[in-house]
C-alpha cells in the first residue's frame, strides 16, 4: 500500500527549508491563524496569493500540493453552493426560483479562499523538514512531552495499522468476503475492526517494552542540533508581517 509521506521532500534546497525548525512552525502558524480569521474578501485573496508565494519559494512539487489539496476543495465547494442560498441580502439573481445573494456570495467565497490558503501553507511548513525533525522542534518549543509523543506514535504506526488492515481485507476476500448492505457484513467488519484494535494493544505492549529496554525516557532524541542564524530570524520576521499585514484595515481602525 501506498502511504502519505509528508517529509518527502524535505531534503530538496530552498530558503523554506533552511529556516529554523523552531522560527518555522511560529511564523508558518501565526500566518495560518492569521488566515482563518480574515473577514474581507480582498485580503483572503492576498493572503491565498502569499500562500501560494510562499509555496514556490519552497520548490514543492505543485502535483504533490494538489494532490492533497483537492480533497479540501471537495469539502468546502459546498459552501460555494450553501452560503449564496441561505445568507441574507442583496439579491444579484434567481437559479429556479431561488434567490442567490451578493452576501451569500461573497460568505462562501470568504470561507473556501481561508480554508484553501490555510492547507496550502500547511506544506511549506511540515513538508520542508523531516518528521522527526518536526517533533524535536515542538518539543524544542515545550509542546507538552505526551502530545508530542502521541504526534509521534499515530504518525508512526498508523500507516502499520492501514497496512495490517488491508492483509485482513485481503484474508476475508479470499474466503469469499464480499461488502454488501446487511447485518452480516456489518457483524464481519465489525469483528475484523475488533481484532484490529486487539493487534494495535498487543503491538503497543510490544513496542513500549522494547523501547524502555534501550533507554526510552519519554524525550525524543535526534542527531539534529537547532541553530538561529540572522537570516532565520528576517525570513521569520517576514512571514509574521505577512500575517500583520492581511489584519492592515482592523489594526488602523
Amino acid at each position: 500500500m501506498k502511504h502519505p509521506e509528508v517529509d518527502k521532500y524535505s531534503s530538496l534546497r530552498s530558503p523554506i527549508h533552511k529556516l529554523d525548525p523552531r522560527l518555522k512552525l511560529v511564523s508558518f502558524l501565526v500566518l495560518i491563524f492569521s488566515m482563518v480569521l480574515i473577514n474581507d474578501l480582498r485580503f483572503a485573496l492576498l493572503g491565498l496569493f502569499i500562500s501560494f508565494l510562499l509555496l514556490s519559494v519552497s520548490r514543492l512539487p505543485l502535483d504533490f500540493v494538489f494532490r492533497h489539496v483537492k480533497w479540501v476543495f471537495l469539502f468546502v465547494s459546498p459552501f460555494l453552493i450553501i452560503m449564496p442560498l441561505t445568507v441574507g441580502g442583496s439579491e444579484m439573481f434567481q437559479v429556479f426560483g431561488a434567490e442567490i445573494t451578493h452576501e451569500g456570495v461573497q460568505l462562501g467565497l470568504l470561507v473556501s479562499i481561508r480554508a484553501l490558503s490555510a492547507v496550502i501553507l500547511v506544506f511549506p511548513m511540515i513538508g520542508t523538514m523531516r518528521f522527526d525533525t518536526t517533533i524535536k522542534a515542538l518539543y524544542d518549543l515545550k509542546v507538552p512531552s505526551s502530545l508530542v509523543q502521541m504526534l509521534m506514535f499515530t504518525y508512526r504506526y498508523i500507516f502499520t495499522f492501514s497496512d495490517e488492515f488491508s492483509r485482513m481485507r485481503n484474508a476475508m476476500a479470499s474466503k469469499g468476503f464480499e461488502l454488501k448492505t446487511n447485518l452480516e457484513t456489518l457483524n464481519i467488519i465489525g469483528k475484523a475492526i475488533g481484532m484490529l484494535f486487539v493487534r494495535a494493544y498487543e503491538r503497543a505492549e510490544r513496542v513500549y517494552q522494547a523501547m524502555l529496554s534501550r533507554g526510552y525516557t519519554g524525550n525524543p532524541k535526534t542527531l539534529t542540533a537547532f541553530r538561529m542564524k540572522r537570516s532565520d530570524y528576517l525570513l521569520a520576521t517576514l512571514i509574521i508581517g505577512f500575517a500583520i499585514l492581511l489584519h492592515a484595515p482592523a489594526l488602523v481602525i
